[in-house]
């Protein structure tokens, strides 16, 4: 089936709609950096599929900062949203991808653990926020990327069944947990999980490289 014929195309942000990665690794390198912390190999795979406040219980726990998590998401925050307002561009030919889909009827909608402060200005700063039907972030619901919930919430808002959209993602665990809805999946590979790339390969359906959608 052509990638472009489903009903509902629900994408994920970061990494798959924006080149943003680079900004976080920044923060992640940042943030520790200033508590004398070497960034851990694994560490920004594991908090890429959390939403702020999950990602900072879980970073005052691994290493015992011992800070309010308020503290900490604020000191993430102040620095993401100029980067997200005034900075970052979008994949490859991501836009154009979008609009073509708007253009031929389907419906659209972001799934993505970015909180709107955030997904709202880069999205219209690329110029390309009109083009959504809806949005859904993490924070609205009890699991992360892991697990179906957000995409099922979506796919709901687009009004349509898992089965007839597909799921747009860079880590494997938005790519299984999409599986696990009973959504249709596309990989996007890029250099910040290239040790994923033969496992999400295999998981799904599509694969999209580079942001090169068509």
């Amino acid at each position: 089936m052509d990638i472009t014929n489903f009903k509902g195309h629900i994408f994920d942000l970061d990494g798959t709609l924006i080149e943003s990665n680079g900004v976080w690794s920044k923060i992640d390198e940042e943030f520790l950096g200033r508590r004398g912390i070497a960034v851990p190999k694994d560490y920004f795979k594991t908090v890429s599929a959390m939403n702020f406040e999950q990602a900072a219980v879980y970073t005052n726990e691994r290493f015992g900062l011992g800070e309010s998590i308020e503290d900490i998401c604020r000191e993430w925050f102040d620095t993401a949203v100029y980067e997200y307002s005034n900075v970052i561009g979008l994949c490859g030919n991501a836009g154009e991808y979008v609009k073509s889909l708007y253009d031929s009827g389907k419906k659209i909608a972001l799934a993505t653990a970015s909180s709107a402060a955030l997904y709202e200005p880069v999205l219209k700063h690329n110029g390309i926020y009109g083009y959504f039907h809806s949005f859904v972030s993490t924070e609205e619901v009890s699991r992360g990327k892991g697990f179906p919930d957000v995409y099922e919430l979506a796919a709901k808002r687009l009004g349509l069944d898992p089965a007839d959209c597909i799921v747009y993602e860079d880590i494997c665990e938005g790519v299984k947990g999409a599986k696990l809805g009973g959504f249709h999946t596309a990989a996007c590979l890029n250099k910040h999980y290239f040790a994923d790339w033969n496992e999400m390969r295999e998981q799904a359906e599509y694969v999209i490289e580079n942001g090169i959608f068509f």
